[in-house]
């Protein structure tokens, strides 16, 4: 389906995706739009879908947490951690108001009306950073694109570990150069990484969810948390 907005040519188009509990047979699907616009933030990335089958996978946790996603974009994992009774914030970059449009456009797909949308730009130690209600959970999908960022990035993620203690930040990564690692950046601001397989969560399977997403991919999950001062 094609959409425009009266008064914006901007084309829109809806992928659905459908995520499947094996045993029970539950499924949940979320309508994602994407603008088909250079703009690498308004596209759902593979990261995301395998973010968002981690979360399904983990609903049981989800509900009635809350919930802060970064660098939202096209709002895939927060759509269905919404989806899945938690308490979700969506966040982009505050000089990107055609990301946080998409946000919104991502919630109202859904019928998520109690979703705030928020600017929230990496690096910054920002007012509507600092007055962010307590989260229990951090999402990110495909955050470490650029390498340029990954300080940014870490200090924002760091900033809000330190201000929600025992919050976790549950996030995928794509290696695309052997160069770019941030385990060095991890060790400087003292944070735990745990890799989690993803046949753990079957996010290993071919077409995930409706995806092009093939079986074998350099996707990671991991979750990263504030080391304990002993």
């Amino acid at each position: 389906m094609m959409e425009h907005s009266e008064g914006d040519t901007t084309d829109v188009t809806y992928k659905n995706f459908t995520f499947e509990d094996k045993k029970s047979k539950e499924t949940l699907s979320a309508s994602i739009p994407e603008v088909l616009d250079p703009h690498y933030g308004m596209y759902v990335w593979p990261c995301a879908v395998v973010l968002a089958q981690y979360l399904w996978t983990h609903r049981e946790e989800l509900r009635g947490r809350k919930v802060l996603e970064l660098g939202a974009g096209v709002s895939l994992p927060g759509v269905v951690a919404a989806r899945c009774g938690a308490d979700v914030i969506l966040s982009d970059s505050a000089d990107k108001p055609l990301c946080l449009q998409n946000c919104r456009r991502s919630c109202e797909a859904n019928g998520l009306q109690d979703v705030a949308v928020l600017g929230l730009s990496w690096g910054e130690v920002s007012p509507e950073l600092l007055l962010l209600p307590r989260v229990h959970v951090i999402l990110g999908s495909d955050l470490f694109y650029d390498p340029e960022d990954f300080e940014d990035i870490l200090l924002t993620i760091v900033c809000l570990l330190r201000k929600n203690p025992g919050a976790q930040f549950w996030t995928t990564y794509q290696l695309r150069s052997a160069d770019w690692s941030i385990e060095a950046l991890l060790h400087r601001w003292k944070l735990n990484c745990v890799e989690v397989p993803l046949d753990q969560f079957d996010a290993d399977e071919s077409e995930l969810a409706g995806s092009t997403l093939p079986g074998n991919h350099s996707i990671q999950m991991m979750i990263i948390s504030k080391q304990e001062v002993l």
